[in-house]
């Protein structure tokens, strides 16, 4: 089965996805996520550059300097969670389906890109990232552990782009309402137009669903609800 988590919230963006799990997994424990509900979005109406603090509101041309946004394979760290140089590949797709799943079985993350994909890193829009929780290499398996304000480094050959976590979301792969705002150029926030380059984090709710008694999965064993982190971009260097 799949497992994944998230990240969210802006209009610009970066997305982490990653799940997968066995029945025999799902007796394990792990963080609850910050946010329960299924609803696409975290807070009344889009982020704007006239709200919020200075690291959220920064546009891009008052604030750090996003990407062109074209596809590129890069390295993820995430100090708190341990994860160092994890590497991303980018693919034409859509969040967890067979070909990022492929590319998750081999520990690696996928990003996807595209209609129905994202950006590339440190691109405007959304970054997304999706990686396995419970199998594999279980590259995700403390993504329900970020908080607000915690970093994600993200690393492009000698160019590093830092994204603050601003946002959790739960996402349903039984909602099309739920899977176009996970998937949203600014995540949350189907049909905004992005203005800031922003990155989701995402991972399975295997353990979360199966607590609660939830066994459904898809033909690629994906569970009904990812945890997705959202961040946005504060620094590029």
């Amino acid at each position: 089965m799949t497992v994944w988590r998230a990240i969210g919230i802006a209009a610009t963006g970066l997305l982490l996805v990653a799940c997968s799990s066995s029945p025999r997994e799902s007796g394990e424990s792990g963080p609850e996520p910050t946010s329960t509900a299924p609803s696409p979005a975290p807070e009344s109406s889009p982020p704007s550059a006239s709200s919020g603090s200075a690291a959220d509101t920064a546009s891009p041309d008052a604030g750090p300097e996003p990407s062109d946004g074209r596809p590129r394979r890069a390295t993820l760290t995430i100090r708190k969670l341990g994860i160092d140089d994890l590497v991303v590949v980018p693919y034409r797709g859509r969040t967890d389906d067979a070909p990022g799943t492929e590319i998750q079985d081999r520990g690696l993350a996928a990003s996807p890109f595209g209609p129905e994909g994202g950006v590339g890193p440190g691109g405007i829009g959304n970054y997304q990232v999706t990686a396995h929780r419970l199998s594999s290499t279980q590259a995700f398996v403390d993504l329900p552990r970020l908080r607000r304000g915690d970093r994600v480094v993200v690393e492009v050959g000698e160019r590093r782009y830092v994204y603050e976590i601003t946002a959790t979301r739960r996402t349903s792969f039984r909602s099309p309402a739920s899977l176009r705002a996970q998937r949203a150029a600014v995540p949350g926030w189907p049909g905004a137009e992005p203005t800031r380059a922003m990155i989701t984090l995402s991972t399975c709710a295997t353990q979360e669903d199966h607590a609660a008694g939830n066994y459904w999965a898809d033909e690629l064993d994906n569970p009904e609800h990812r945890i997705d982190k959202i961040g946005v971009l504060v620094s590029s260097s």
